[in-house]
């Protein structure tokens, strides 16, 4: 192999592989040199000359090596894998893929939205049976909704949302720094957050504060005509309390993209509860995944060589 400029390291992410982003990166980046790694082996060898490395994470050990690595752009949002103290001691800058699952999450929100709204699941049900009855259903336009997490994701579901004339409500770690709702709670006060919402939006990480917050406690909060979305983490669900609270009626349903346990077991009970629906953790599946994780790195690349007048600060930089 050429000694790279960049370096792409092995990975798959929502059915696509490094030979697809390598190929993206050619063609944004023509006057670089964009090795791919097919093995371990080949990453520590491309490691040890390379500028740029992207992928999810780095093998163990080669950072002695590393000797002009100057930017590891992550592949993920989270960084919390990666040997962060190593990296911040040999001077190399990281940045991760924050915003890169905005636009298609978010749609993925919008639709579970509309989808529980128009009772597409009990359409789909009676079609099976091809049985031609009328039902009632509601509006998305007017409602409220409370997004929990205002990151990337959940400022982009925000946006979106305009569209509909709805109020929003944020809730995020540091209320004081405002947000792009009409009101944002701390995590404190997410009681009153939720209490009028036709809709709850979890985008937030999971962390020792959100671990199962949604709680039986929470749901008996929200309204009975409420429908919770998550495309968060399963954990900040108490899951045994969503399957109770969905069973009494409690709340009018559920849009899950993650649960937990994850991968959901076949025999669990919310496989049969007909006021939810379940996809495999695959909100963030688009074609343009790899696209988006490369406007960042080419940006970024632009800015170590100097490219940008005035403002050469790393994209997304977290360390």
């Amino acid at each position: 192999m050429a000694d790279p400029d960049i370096a792409v390291l092995r990975q798959t992410i929502h059915g696509a592989g490094a030979p697809e982003l390598a190929t993206i990166l050619r063609k944004r980046l023509p006057d670089h040199e964009i090795a791919l790694a097919r093995t371990p082996g080949e990453e520590r060898t491309l490691l040890e000359t390379a500028r740029v490395a992207v992928g999810p994470r780095l093998p163990d050990g080669s950072l002695q090596s590393a000797g002009n690595l100057e930017l590891f752009a992550c592949v993920y949002a989270g960084t919390n894998h990666l040997p962060m103290d190593a990296l911040a001691d040999r001077g190399i800058a990281v940045t991760n893929a924050s915003g890169v699952h905005g636009p298609n999450i978010a749609e993925y929100v919008i639709g579970a939205m509309i989808g529980h709204a128009r009772e597409f699941h009990r359409a789909h049900r009676q079609q099976s049976r091809r049985e031609w009855r009328s039902y009632p259903t509601t509006e998305v336009f007017g409602s409220t909704v409370a997004v929990v997490g205002l990151g990337a994701i959940g400022r982009t579901v925000v946006d979106r949302l305009s569209a509909f004339d709805v109020e929003t409500v944020g809730v995020r770690y540091s209320p004081e720094k405002g947000g792009p709702t009409d009101e944002v709670y701390g995590f404190d006060r997410i009681h009153e957050a939720v209490v009028n919402a036709e809709y709850v939006v979890l985008a937030c990480p999971l962390t020792e504060e959100t671990r199962t917050l949604v709680d039986a406690d929470l749901l008996r909060t929200m309204r009975p005509d409420a429908v919770l979305v998550n495309i968060a983490r399963g954990g900040v669900v108490d899951t045994d309390a969503l399957v109770s609270a969905l069973r009494s009626n409690r709340i009018r349903g559920a849009a899950l993209d993650v649960t937990d346990p994850e991968p959901l077991p076949e025999d669990h009970p919310l496989w049969g509860l007909g006021n939810v629906t379940i996809t495999p953790h695959n909100a963030g599946h688009t074609p343009e995944y790899f696209e988006r994780v490369a406007d960042v790195l080419v940006d970024n690349v632009d800015r170590l060589e100097g490219k940008r007048e005035g403002d050469n600060e790393l994209r997304n930089r977290v360390a």
